[in-house]
């Protein structure tokens, strides 16, 4: 009989948040959803907030559930999204409850910042791409919201911030820093000199650690709460992205000619490469070099994901029709392409009031015809998506030199077949799904690295083609989907 250790991998997404025990047998990991909660955001008056205390009663609620039938559990590691961040005051209380990123006020922020220091310098020192909800543009607006970074002593990114719950440890991990547009990676340590010439404070940023670093025990008001006793605070990529594509089964046949796609709320669209790209080229192409394990980086675009979906969901459901999403995606495939687009990263998709509306009024000041049905909708988000895709993945491609065999779409939105089919279509280029839940299994894979128990960021990738079922899509339609760009492209240039 194998010999199999528990490791605790909690995942908390934009929308939920999971307690997960992996049971490793040195072969293949098997995954057990001890808890699931719901997370979002909550408007507090007009400001819209992460409800972090209540996040953090879920979790030790999970640990209970684990500690009750999983024994011999050797540690526990979070991941959330990234860019946010919890703000402590000297006496380690949380001074307000974080901002959530699509708040309202980091809107004009960019405006105002690049006047101080432009694009070209903040990029060649961070090597992030240009969005108004990155943590710099957030501290930037966080600064005229209050008096709160006066306050702040210590801060901590959001999957920091609970491990600092579980176990007292203020570092921020390596992966999560270098999402924030504040770390510099060419010296590997936050970018003093950017931050000083914002006029942003430095004082109160915490040592940054690398994922699989041992963060100490579990503190024993939190043992004593949940039960689990003699476990371990592993920080896994605490980026969830990290985490991710740390668990892409990349086959070593395909050398570094493969491209993911991180599936989901948003949309991760990039490759793997050996050190960051900080060329002009990359600062017009507006990608973002974001840190990985084992020393890795990824060169990607963050691309609006499922959310429009979701959000249509939403805006259906409050008139009255209710579909699951997989009734909608079935419905999308049935229908005939509605062959109007729209450009998922227009920010009017950001956080509307109604995603339905919004889709509307964009194809109507694009001199398109809306979608006329439900269905129609639906495909023309999806087809948008992957033509999008199709468009990073090209630019990518010229910045690396390398071309791309084969795409890897992983996370959640790896279930939408028809998204998938989309996406092989509009790249040409086979793609292979799964797994869903790529996520936790990175966040637990690190852990058992650390734990000694596999030696490299190639073995964990191993275990995964161990452990999944993947499926395989092939191009097709090659003269529809060439078509489709053309006009897809046409659309996004006049929005």
């Amino acid at each position: 009989m194998k010999k199999t250790s528990s490791f605790v991998g909690i995942d908390l997404g934009g929308e939920s948040g999971r307690v997960v025990v992996g049971t490793f047998d040195g072969e293949k990991i098997e995954l057990n959803v001890k808890h699931r909660f719901p997370t979002g955001g909550t408007y507090h008056g007009t400001d819209y907030r992460w409800e972090v205390e209540k996040f953090w009663q879920e979790i030790q609620a999970g640990l209970k559930l684990v500690a009750q039938d999983t024994p011999d559990i050797v540690s526990v590691g979070v991941d959330t999204w990234g860019v946010d961040y919890a703000l402590l005051d000297a006496n380690d209380q949380l001074i307000e409850l974080p901002f959530h990123y699509r708040d309202k006020k980091n809107v004009g922020t960019l405006a105002k910042m690049t006047p101080i220091v432009s694009r070209s310098e903040i990029f060649s020192q961070t090597g992030i791409q240009f969005m108004e909800l990155n943590t710099l543009c957030q501290l930037f607006a966080h600064r005229d919201a209050g008096d709160a970074l006066d306050k702040a002593e210590t801060l901590l990114t959001m999957a920091d911030y609970f491990h600092w719950c579980l176990c007292g440890d203020k570092s921020v991990e390596f992966t999560f820093a270098t999402t924030t547009q504040c770390f510099d990676p060419t010296t590997g340590d936050w970018a003093f000199e950017l931050l000083k010439k914002l006029d942003l404070p430095t004082s109160f940023l915490p040592k940054i650690s690398q994922p699989g670093t041992n963060l100490g025990p579990l503190s024993s008001e939190v043992a004593k709460a949940t039960g689990l006793e003699s476990v371990s605070v592993v920080a896994p990529a605490t980026h969830d992205t990290g985490s991710a594509i740390a668990a892409v089964p990349v086959s070593p046949e395909h050398g570094n000619n493969w491209a993911y796609i991180s599936s989901g709320t948003w949309s991760l669209v990039g490759v793997e490469i050996d050190e960051p790209i900080l060329s002009e080229a990359a600062l017009a192409a507006n990608v973002t070099n974001e840190g990985g394990v084992e020393g890795t980086w990824r060169l990607l675009k963050n691309v609006m994901g499922l959310w429009i979906i979701q959000r249509l969901k939403l805006a259906f459901a409050n008139r009255g029709y209710n579909q699951s999403y997989q009734e909608l995606t079935e419905m999308a495939g049935r229908a005939d392409s509605p062959r109007t687009y729209i450009d998922p990263d227009n920010g009017c998709f950001l956080n509307p009031e109604n995603m339905e509306q919004a889709i509307i009024d964009f194809c109507t000041q694009t001199g398109q015809t809306p979608p006329a049905s439900e269905a129609s909708m639906v495909r023309c988000v999806l087809e948008s998506l992957a033509l999008r895709y199709c468009e990073v993945l090209r630019e990518i491609e010229g910045l690396t030199g390398n071309s791309i065999d084969v795409i890897h779409v992983v996370g959640g939105g790896c279930q939408n077949i028809l998204l998938n089919q989309f996406i092989s279509g509009a790249t040409q280029i086979p793609v292979i799904a799964g797994p869903s839940e790529a996520t936790v299994l990175g966040n637990i894979l690190v852990q058992c690295q650390s734990a000694g128990q596999l030696e490299s960021l190639a073995d964990i990738r191993q275990i995964v083609r161990n452990s999944v079922e993947l499926i395989k899509f092939q191009p097709n339609s090659a003269t529809y989907w060439r078509d489709a760009l053309t006009r897809f492209k046409q659309v996004c240039s006049n929005d």
